[in-house]
């Protein structure tokens, strides 16, 4: 007989799990001063939804690891009609599989800490009635909740310039962003007062007449909070360690969570003897696979370049100054002995040994020898550190630092929240934390001093900013100067207000034809006065929208008054329930900032033929971010309005950065257009950013960019120096000369291929050897003769011979591919990227 959450109404559980035990006698001093009902839910118990029978609402109170078998559980009980709260860090220290489950199904999940104690501020949207209540606001030292679905709904905000969410609600879900029933974290009042306003969200789970623990219905709950679960004997292996160096002490992480070493990076976990599922260890497996795949990967390039002699599963002959002697030969010898623990059911020594392997492979990173393929290598320089530097000595001092670390391309804040850099002509008011000085025209001669390209980065439809008006000592509510001249031009959300809630920002309509003239003539200025290599087009959509929770953006005079004119309906008036209007709508709008990218191109190109055009993007799915942004990047790229694509792929770690970037890699709609995907560097160890760059090196990208220049340390700062040699800034520019990085690039592919066969390890036979080195090397010629005389017939012979080898490719490496598959997959993207360098270089001759 199916099981219903409605078996025992009105009993909540709560779940006490090893993350949450030292904080449990907090956990239950609070559900007491709350006066609600409750039982206690063993997590290591939990195995299906059945363990769950018999609790309508489960309380997730600080739980940062769950299993995936653990994480179906919960999907199947919520399917059924259960629904949860939770707080603090959920699941962050869980394997990427579950961390991404559990965003799904929670609709949100946790950011970042908040460094200092904020304001917590209850909102006043649709479906929150059940906030009404007293309490609910106070001083708490929590973190950012990141909504994450269509249907999420920001409940409160952390009270700053920007109000970052701080709970997030679904229809099935409450993520309260701090950890309850911690003393440091919140006072007990506020505690209880949210746990109670979550229940009547549910119904009024929990009996506040007769508050008392009770037991679980299900067999597997705990009776009492003092009862423990006996841990279950863990098999010794005979010896799996014997091969490996002593273990190095835990890689030091910044505290995001606010409780000692955490990682979202994915350097360090907190020890368990919790099992590891089959499909855990098959994810943990692929990850330290990954990871292993792309630390030979840079080793190998790297010996490529200095013919370093190299064994395969050895390090370099630089070992003497390696932390770790043959760090690839014992990641690989902790890798198997992490399968053989977990089959043994030694979990405690299994995570050690999956723990130790990375370990060995972080300490001893390729990081300080050069990787010279052609590749744009771009850096944000964000308007604090321009403001910081204030004149242009000291902004020289940042472009020597760039210049040293081999970045070729610098995307210069221009225009932030509606205030010119630079003294404009159309814009009436500059920025006034900018005197007597123009950075614009510094940075384009020092650039170019460089030997690197300066293209303006601009924010287009963002026109105001609460978080600079702070510093500016100006009202919050001022809507920016732009729109305090020119009030008609604004966008609203679908109440009417024209800040947006989530980040305190103000933007123009798409819409209005005279807000995007006034964009126009200002980026025509830019490209006219100033000699700037390229432009950037920033928040080029609208701002985040939650349509299913009630809240949409968009509704300026103009564009109401043109979408009443198209359908007779104002669009104030519909909702996603109406479905053929509502797509109108979406439509409507997306089409405005289309419309608007073909004609900003059009205008800049006829004053610069050469300019490059870019656009700062999201990654998210093109019906997702429809909806939510109206940000149609793919049309853009199609009609080849913009040369370089960069999605903002940021990660905390290298697998979630794979999983954003490589769908956009394998698009086939984007025509000749570029793609760029970049690193944010604000909370990445230094290792993980250099990991990440190497993981965009091996997949088919033009190269990559980095956020942002203020989050370069010195530490970085030379590993790049030592890495990106200064001989890296004259070498080809993709997106400027696109024949001679096809050729360049390949030149260092056939490097790798040489220093392989001249140590004996390329796993080609006789006669696929003699015909793989024909055809690599009539390829070479073509792509040489493209590069020196750039013709039609010459880019079809290159394209011609390119495709002949890459149909070929994967029969002649059929057996290096069973040896070394990662390496082979890497070599593949590469040519892959000749084939789009090829296609982007066809643009120019026409």
């Amino acid at each position: 007989m199916p099981f219903s959450v409605s078996a025992a109404p009105g009993v909540m559980g709560v779940v006490k799990s090893q993350t949450n035990a030292t904080q449990w006698e907090g956990i239950t001093r609070r559900l007491g001063l709350s006066g609600v009902a409750y039982c206690i839910v063993d997590l290591q118990q939990i195995r299906q939804a059945a363990d769950l029978a018999g609790t309508q609402v489960l309380f997730l109170p600080n739980v940062e690891t769950l299993s995936a078998v653990q994480v179906q559980a919960l999907q199947d009980w919520m399917g059924k009609g259960g629904r949860v709260i939770v707080s603090g860090p959920v699941g962050t220290l869980s394997q990427p599989d579950v961390r991404s489950k559990l965003r799904s199904l929670l609709g949100a999940y946790w950011g970042f800490s908040l460094q200092n104690p904020s304001t917590l501020a209850p909102t006043s949207g649709k479906n929150q009635g059940w906030m009404q209540q007293n309490g609910l606001a106070g001083i708490i030292r929590g973190g950012v909740i990141i909504p994450a679905g269509l249907t999420s709904q920001t409940a409160a905000v952390w009270k700053s310039t920007e109000n970052p969410p701080a709970v997030v609600t679904t229809d099935r879900s409450v993520f309260l962003g701090w950890r309850w029933g911690v003393d440091t974290a919140s006072e007990p009042k506020l505690d209880s007062a949210w746990l109670r306003a979550s229940l009547t969200r549910y119904g009024g789970v929990g009996d506040a007449r007769n508050p008392a623990q009770r037991n679980c219905t299900p067999p597997n709950a705990i009776a009492s909070s003092a009862s423990t679960p006996a841990k279950p004997p863990s098999p010794t292996p005979t010896n799996p360690t014997a091969a490996l160096p002593p273990a190095s002490p835990p890689f030091q992480l910044p505290d995001l969570n606010g409780d000692g070493l955490v990682a979202p990076a994915g350097l360090e976990v907190k020890p368990s003897s919790q099992p590891i599922t089959a499909s855990q260890a098959t994810a943990m497996r692929q990850e330290l696979e990954a990871l292993i795949g792309r630390f030979e990967s840079a080793q190998l390039a790297a010996n490529a370049i200095t013919g370093g002699l190299e064994n395969r599963g050895t390090s370099s002959t630089q070992n003497s100054k390696l932390k770790t002697p043959n760090p690839l030969s014992n990641a690989r010898i902790a890798l198997q002995n992490f399968l053989q623990l977990v089959a043994q059911k030694n979990y405690t020594g299994a995570r050690q040994q999956w723990l130790q392997a990375r370990r060995i492979l972080w300490d001893n990173y390729p990081k300080d020898r050069p990787q010279t393929q052609p590749e744009i290598r771009a850096m944000w320089l964000d308007r604090g550190t321009i403001i910081r530097a204030g004149s242009e000595q000291q902004l020289a001092k940042i472009f020597d630092r760039l210049a040293a670390a081999g970045f070729n391309t610098v995307f210069f804040e221009t225009v932030n929240a509606g205030y010119p850099i630079y003294p404009s002509r159309v814009a009436q008011i500059k920025n006034p934390l900018v005197r007597r000085w123009d950075p614009l025209a510094s940075a384009v001669k020092l650039a170019h001093q460089r030997g690197m390209e300066l293209h303006a980065w601009v924010w287009i439809f963002a026109i105001g900013n609460q978080r600079h008006n702070a510093l500016l000592n100006l009202p919050k509510e001022y809507p920016g100067p732009v729109l305090d001249l020119n009030p008609t031009w604004a966008g609203y959300d679908n109440r009417g207000r024209i800040f947006h809630l989530g980040s305190g920002k103000t933007f123009l309509d798409p819409a209005n034809p005279e807000a995007r003239r006034y964009l126009i003539q200002m980026l025509e200025e830019i490209v006219k006065n100033y000699q700037v290599d390229g432009v950037q087009f920033d928040y080029i959509r609208n701002p985040f929208q939650d349509p299913n929770a009630g809240y949409s953006f968009g509704y300026g005079t103009a564009a109401r008054q043109q979408f009443q004119q198209l359908t007779g309906v104002d669009p104030v008036k519909i909702s996603p329930k109406d479905r053929d209007l509502w797509q109108r709508w979406t439509q409507f709008r997306t089409n405005a900032i289309d419309s608007f990218v073909a004609e900003a191109s059009r205008n800049l190109r006829s004053i610069k033929s050469n300019i490059i055009l870019s656009a700062a993007v999201f990654p998210f799915p093109k019906n997702e971010r429809l909806q939510k942004l109206q940000q149609n990047w793919e049309v853009w790229a199609q009609r080849g309005d913009i040369d370089l694509l960069v999605p903002m792929t940021y990660a905390l770690d290298t697998n979630r950065l794979q999983s954003l970037t490589q769908p956009l890699l394998s698009q086939n709609q984007l025509g000749s257009t570029l793609i760029l995907p970049s690193i944010r560097l604000l909370n990445l160890p230094d290792v993980v950013a250099i990991d990440q760059i190497q993981a965009l090196r091996n997949f088919p990208a033009s190269g990559y960019a980095l956020f942002a220049a203020e989050n370069l340390n010195d530490n970085l700062q030379g590993i790049f120096r030592r890495s990106q040699s200064l001989q890296a800034i004259a070498s080809p520019l993709p997106y400027r000369q696109p024949f001679k990085a096809a050729a360049a690039r390949y030149a260092s592919l056939q490097q790798e291929w040489n220093f392989q066969e001249a140590n004996n390890q390329l796993s080609i036979k006789e006669p696929a050897l003699s015909e793989w080195r024909k055809q690599a090397d009539a390829l070479s010629k073509a792509l040489d003769q493209l590069a020196a005389n750039p013709s039609t017939n010459n880019l079809t012979m290159a394209k011609a011979l390119l495709a002949s080898f890459q149909f070929q490719f994967k029969k002649w490496m059929q057996s290096e591919g069973l040896e070394q598959p990662y390496q082979v997959e890497v070599w593949a993207n590469r040519l892959a990227t000749l084939e789009r360098l090829l296609l982007y270089g066809e643009r120019t001759l026409k």
